[in-house]
């Protein structure tokens, strides 16, 4: 089996989507199976190693609070190449964007499988949004074989699809996020350290966050938070001036900002916290910071998101997800939690066993079993066809037959 592994979002910047398709491409590559990931190039200079494809060209888009992109092959002779060069049995495409993937599903000869990982709620007012949807549902009809949604409200976005479609989450890799990662130096002080990691835009919700530990810090003592709690902040984005203006406007003690994290060093930001806490108001399809974070054993803290609640509600971990966008009861959850060092612990242990569900190995048997689904259910349309098309020929032939005999 050859496999693509297709996303039309940059590799220049850290995402979910990105480390889904790594996580996936690690895991075939243990079992044996060839596959390539293709990706569109934002850069002039890029280069991710022989397994990554640079195809067409990412553009940047701000919509509905946070950052999209725009995909296109300028050169679309060189989808041929790559496609007549590689010879894929699968075309595993990780999102939808026009009009790239348009140009290369209608090039496809192979078995072409679509992973919905947006959540797109937000853009429901968005101009153009419904011209967008009926693209897609065309391009699925014509060309999808089989639809995988990361989370259940994903697949709403494949309504009336008639082919297979399965719920198949995210995985993790419990070799790079486990407890046993250690933290780091300068966060080893006794602090209880409460992390949030993401792009610092609208959608990411760190103001309520900021605006919780204000009211933890009435509430717990300036003192007290000055001696022992700390809020470490994890990346870039286009709110986060603001964001440390408000902040040292408002006398936060403790609230660092460590600016864009390297992707490699982002387990051991979680193994330095002792609570994680994700925000995040809307567009969250299934929540892979809280999964890494609980893989890493730290308990989690996050708004009930349409995402987060379908990942964590009916779980145990349910019990921190706080009304979105109140900051007032995501400041309640916070101090449960930093007030009894007992319930962490539980919380964490509980979080490392959810964990296990999710490990690539797990993820990855259900992807293959899926592409397998689809293969056969492919055949049977094609077998449908010609059948179709014999019934068709032989009472033509019949009529036809008959008629000469009464010539004759």
């Amino acid at each position: 089996m050859r496999v693509a592994l297709i996303t039309f979002h940059t590799f220049s910047q850290p995402g979910g989507v990105k480390r889904h398709i790594l996580g996936l491409q690690k895991e075939f590559k243990k079992r044996g199976i060839y596959s390539k990931v293709i990706i569109p190039r934002r850069k002039r200079e890029e280069y991710y190693g022989r397994d990554v494809i640079l195809l067409g060209t990412s553009l940047p888009v701000i919509a509905g609070g946070t950052q999209t992109e725009v995909d296109i092959n300028f050169n679309p002779w060189a989808i041929e190449r790559v496609l007549k060069k590689e010879k894929f049995d699968v075309l595993h495409f990780h999102n939808f964007t026009l009009p790239s993937a348009w140009q290369i599903l209608e090039r496809s000869k192979a078995l072409n499988i679509l992973t919905i990982h947006a959540n797109i709620e937000r853009l429901k007012k968005f101009p153009g949004l419904g011209i967008f949807l009926y693209l897609c549902k065309i391009l699925t009809q014509w060309k999808i074989d089989g639809v995988i949604g990361v989370a259940p409200l994903n697949l709403q976005l494949a309504k009336g699809f008639k082919g297979p479609k399965a719920v198949i989450p995210n995985g993790t890799d419990l070799e790079e996020f486990n407890p046993r990662i250690p933290a780091i130096n300068k966060f080893k002080d006794g602090k209880i350290n409460i992390l949030f990691l993401g792009r610092i835009e609208e959608r990411k919700g760190l103001i309520y966050l900021l605006k919780a530990y204000k009211i933890l810090e009435k509430k717990l003592g300036s003192e007290w938070v000055t001696s022992n709690l700390r809020l470490i902040i994890g990346g870039e984005g286009p709110l986060k001036k603001d964001l440390e203006k408000w902040a040292r406007n408002n006398q936060l003690k403790n609230v660092i900002f460590e600016g864009r994290i390297n992707e490699e060093k982002t387990p051991s930001y979680y193994s330095s916290c002792d609570i994680f806490c994700s925000p995040a108001i809307f567009g969250e399809s299934f929540g892979l910071v809280l999964l890494e974070a609980m893989a890493c054993g730290k308990p989690v803290v996050a708004f009930a998101n349409t995402g987060y609640k379908q990942f964590l509600q009916d779980k145990k971990g349910g019990r921190f997800l706080a009304k979105n966008r109140n900051y007032k009861d995501l400041a309640e959850k916070l101090e449960i939690l930093i007030k009894n060092p007992k319930l962490r612990k539980e919380m964490a242990e509980w979080g490392v066993k959810e964990a296990q569900n999710y490990s690539w190995p797990k993820i990855a048997n259900q992807v293959l079993n899926f592409y397998k689904l689809c293969q056969k259910e492919k055949q049977k349309r094609k077998r449908k066809k010609i059948l179709y098309f014999d019934e068709i020929f032989s009472k033509i032939y019949k009529k036809d037959f008959l008629s000469w005999l009464k010539l004759k």
